[in-house]
């Protein structure tokens, strides 16, 4: 039983150091990505950016903590879900979301202190185009395993 478990268990842990690995590199790029196209000065990202990656860690764990955990018991009890408990877990969904609304009109709020108006915008567009990036990356790196 113990020649089994240990095989598991360390794979499981070089899952977990990979996975770790992946999202150290991924918020490297985008830091990368974000200061390049807001062309923030030395002043401007000393201030910006422990406002940003505050914002970016609480809204990581409401997106992947919370409303995954939501979505996972969904996924699990759907067949056996009383009409109550999903209006519970709806309740939950909509507060997780109006928590990253509020997050986000923080974000802008503190940033207008720090970054121009227009900058603020960009780091919208920034974020979104950062976003499909990565979604084409991942996108065409599985269809080439896919061949």
């Amino acid at each position: 039983m113990k020649k089994i478990i240990f095989p598991i268990l360390l794979f499981l842990f070089s899952l977990n150091i990979s996975a770790q690995h992946n999202r150290g590199k991924i918020k490297t790029l985008k830091v990368s990505f974000i200061t390049e196209r807001l062309d923030l000065t030395e002043q401007e990202a000393q201030k910006f950016w422990p406002v940003y990656n505050n914002y970016d860690n609480v809204t990581s764990k409401i997106r992947h903590e919370d409303i995954r955990n939501i979505r996972r018991e969904i996924r699990r009890n759907i067949s056996t879900l009383t009409d109550e408990r999903a209006k519970e877990l709806i309740t939950k969904i909509n507060e997780a979301e109006n928590s990253l609304h509020k997050q986000r009109m923080e974000l802008s709020s503190k940033l207008l202190k720090i970054i121009s108006p227009k900058k603020i915008i960009l780091l919208k567009i920034a974020e979104d185009d950062f976003k499909r990036k990565m979604l084409e990356h991942y996108k065409n790196k599985g269809h080439k395993r896919g061949n």
